[in-house]
C-alpha cells in the first residue's frame, strides 16, 4: 500500500530528529516523488499547493508537520515551548479552510501537549510526535474498518462511480471511499470503477485512476460531464465518494462536482454513499450551509484573458441525497444525527 504520509527517522531507531515524509501528489502520475519536510513554511506550502491532500491525510500531515517543526524550537521553558507550538499550529491551520481533520488533528496535538504536565522540553517534543504517530495509526485502523463496513455494498461485476481521490493518496492507508473497493478486491470480487476526471485539477484521472490501476483494480476514467450518460447506459450500480467535512445532520462537503453526481444518482435511482472517518464529522455545525468553502486560485481554471473565474474547491451534498454514510463505526442510514 502507498505510504502517503509517514514519519522519517533521521537517526536510526530514535524518534527524533525526524521529518514529515509525503508523496508529492502534484507530480503524479508521471513521477512518484517523496518530500521530506521539517520547516513550517515548506509544510504550509505543500498543503496549500496540494502536494498532500485529502482530509485524513491533511490531518495526519499537519500533526506530523507540527512535531517536525517543533523539534527546532530552542528554549528550556515548557511554557514558552507550548506557546511557540501554538503559533506553529495557527500557521498550519491557515493553510486550508474546509477539511475539518486539519483543525481536529492540530487541536488534539495541542491538547495532549498541555495535558502532559511535563517540564522537560525535550520530552515534550517527543510527546508531540507520539501523539502525531497515534493519529496516523488510528487513521490507518479507521481506513481498514471503513473498508470492512462498506465492501458488502459492492456486488460482483458492479459498476462504481467515484469522484476526486479518497484512496490511499488521501489518507494514511487504504483510503475512505476507495477502502471498500480495496477490501472487495482482496476478497477476489470483480468490478469496475469509473473515475471522474474531477476538474479543474484532475485528482480523479491523475490520482484515483493511477492508484487503482496500480493495485490491479479495473478502472475507467471519464470526464465529469459524462457521468449522466454513463448512468443512463446502466453502467453504474452505486456512487461512493469521500468527504472533507460532514455536518451534524449528514450534509457532506466534498470536491466540487460531488453534489451534481448526487442529484444525477437520485434521478437514476442509484444509491449514493459517503465514506469518511468520524474525525471528519463536525457536530458543531448543524447543517452544511455552515461549512466554509475554499475558493482557490483562478489560474487553476482555463479561461480567456480578462474573463473572471469563480473556483470553489468544494460543494455540499444535502443529506437527503445520501443513501448512507460509512465510518469506522459502521454504515449509518438516514436520518443522520451526529453528535
Amino acid at each position: 500500500m502507498l505510504e502517503t504520509v509517514r514519519w522519517k527517522r533521521m537517526n536510526g531507531t530514535d524518534l527524533l530528529p525526524g521529518k514529515l515524509r509525503i508523496i508529492d501528489q502534484t507530480k503524479l502520475p508521471k513521477e512518484l516523488v517523496f518530500l521530506e519536510l521539517d520547516e513550517i513554511g515548506e509544510i504550509v506550502a505543500a498543503i496549500k499547493r496540494l502536494s498532500v491532500r485529502g482530509a485524513p491525510a491533511i490531518g495526519c500531515a499537519a500533526a506530523l508537520g507540527l512535531a517536525a517543526t517543533a523539534q527546532h524550537i530552542e528554549t528550556d521553558s515548557a511554557e514558552r515551548f507550548i506557546a511557540e507550538v501554538e503559533t506553529l499550529a495557527e500557521k498550519l491551520a491557515a493553510s486550508r479552510p474546509t477539511a475539518v481533520n486539519l483543525f481536529w488533528a492540530l487541536n488534539r496535538s495541542l491538547s495532549h501537549l498541555i495535558r502532559c504536565d511535563i517540564s522537560d522540553v525535550s520530552e515534550l517534543k517527543r510527546e508531540l510526535l507520539r501523539e502525531a504517530l497515534a493519529i496516523l495509526e488510528e487513521d490507518i485502523g479507521m481506513c481498514r474498518a471503513i473498508g470492512e463496513h462498506g465492501e458488502n455494498l459492492i456486488a460482483e461485476n458492479a459498476g462504481i462511480l467515484t469522484h476526486c481521490n479518497a484512496g490511499a493518496l488521501a489518507t494514511g492507508d487504504f483510503g475512505t471511499a476507495l477502502s471498500p473497493m480495496y477490501a472487495a478486491h482482496e476478497q477476489g470480487r470483480v468490478f469496475t470503477v469509473y473515475s471522474d476526471e474531477t476538474r479543474p485539477l484532475l485528482q480523479g484521472s491523475r490520482l484515483t485512476a493511477w492508484e487503482l490501476n496500480r493495485a490491479g483494480i479495473d478502472v475507467v476514467t471519464i470526464c465529469d460531464n459524462m457521468a449522466a450518460q454513463v448512468m443512463k447506459e446502466g453502467k453504474i450500480d452505486l456512487v461512493m465518494v469521500g468527504s472533507d467535512r460532514i455536518a451534524a445532520n449528514g450534509d457532506a462537503a466534498n470536491k466540487i462536482g460531488t453534489y451534481g453526481l448526487a442529484v444525477l444518482a437520485k434521478h437514476h435511482g442509484i444509491p449514493f454513499y459517503v465514506a469518511a472517518p468520524t474525525s471528519t464529522i463536525d457536530a458543531s455545525l448543524a447543517h452544511g450551509g455552515l461549512i466554509p468553502i475554499e475558493i482557490r486560485d483562478p489560474a487553476e481554471v482555463g479561461a480567456a484573458e480578462g474573463v473572471r473565474v469563480y473556483n470553489p474547491a468544494f460543494d455540499v451534498t444535502p443529506n437527503g441525497l445520501i443513501s448512507g454514510i460509512i465510518t469506522e463505526n459502521g454504515l449509518h442510514r438516514p436520518p443522520y444525527h451526529f453528535h
